[in-house]
């Protein structure tokens, strides 16, 4: 609107112009016939609408399918469409590769490149629309893909807001959801910025195993996460989810899941477990379908939604912890 503004094009020309591109999916402005052709001359002389570059789909048996786009200095991310009971689920990238170095997560062995502009963080949304033959069954977002989202701040808010905007791909609040590894000082600011479900990477109730899991963690401990997460603002019947994968051996005893429980109990809370997903050079192992029900029942006896999530596409390496792009 503002570089509307700078040529003395009318405001209202902003919401039409948005319209073509997130409601129709259009690529150039000469198709936005509501402008006049001047104007529609006048914006492809100066701007481009971007596009991601496909490169590769790969379809799990699970239905799954992971996307390889090529972006336009040549790096490569990832987005996995997740298959759920009558609609999608998109697991978007917020980062080239992610430099939180947690040691269960296959994504961070290769480091940081760069942070995603906010259009390469929607555009992800609508390459994955457009390919889809129903667009309106994509219906929930999850910014869990590569890369720590709150380290990409200013990007991240932007694309959530134009995700969530009348003008933009109108996907409500409640469907969006995004996932931090506990950047403390983010979670306020992102509470106070936009409004979106919160997933926190906890995957231990001790700072000794988060430690050794989660280099995050001798920065901002479990107190001071805890902390933010108890000040995030809530709309009603909201909760914050805490994930926690579950690894072999490590923190996935009885004992550690009546932590737990102690540790998320002033917190409106609900707990995702993710059985470990291996790859190909890890330490770490699967626990037993027993350990994982048994770390469950803890959980539920003290009144707690806890939730087995077995990842899906980890045949093409788009399970949680998988995402990798070449």
């Amino acid at each position: 609107m503002h570089w509307l503004g700078r040529y003395r094009i009318a405001p209202y020309r902003a919401g039409q112009i948005l319209r073509w591109i997130y409601h129709r999916g259009v690529c150039s402005f000469s198709e936005m016939t509501d402008l006049s052709e001047d104007l529609r001359k006048f914006l492809s002389e100066r701007l481009d609408i971007s596009r991601l570059e496909t490169e590769q789909i790969q379809t799990s048996k699970d239905g799954s399918r992971k996307y390889l786009f090529r972006l336009k200095d040549g790096q490569h991310i990832e987005s996995v469409l997740i298959p759920e009971p009558g609609h999608w689920t998109l697991c978007i990238s917020s980062q080239v590769g992610c430099g939180m170095r947690c040691k269960f997560c296959l994504t961070g062995r290769g480091g940081l490149a760069r942070n995603l502009e906010p259009s390469e963080i929607v555009n992800q949304v609508c390459a994955v629309r457009d390919d889809l033959r129903d667009p309106g069954s994509l219906t929930n977002i999850v910014l869990m893909g590569m890369g720590e989202p709150l380290a990409n701040y200013d990007s991240v808010v932007q694309a959530i807001r134009t995700i969530t905007a009348n003008n933009g791909l109108q996907f409500s609040s409640r469907r969006v959801t995004l996932s931090t590894a506990g950047l403390v000082p983010r979670i306020y600011d992102l509470g106070r910025d936009v409004t979106v479900n919160l997933a926190v990477s906890l995957n231990a109730a001790d700072n000794d195993t988060r430690n050794e899991l989660m280099p995050i963690n001798h920065t901002y401990p479990i107190e001071m996460l805890l902390s933010a997460c108890r000040a995030f603002p809530l709309p009603p019947r909201r909760m914050i989810t805490f994930e926690y994968v579950l690894i072999a051996g490590v923190n996935d005893s009885p004992r550690d899941a009546v932590r737990l429980a102690r540790l998320l109990r002033p917190l409106r809370a609900k707990i995702n477990l993710i059985p470990f997903n291996p790859y190909e050079g890890t330490e770490f192992k699967r626990p037993d379908e027993g350990a994982t029900l048994t770390f469950q029942k803890v959980l539920i006896d003290r009144h707690y939604t806890a939730i087995i999530r077995h990842s899906k596409g980890a045949d093409i390496c788009a399970a949680c912890g998988q995402l990798r792009a070449r």
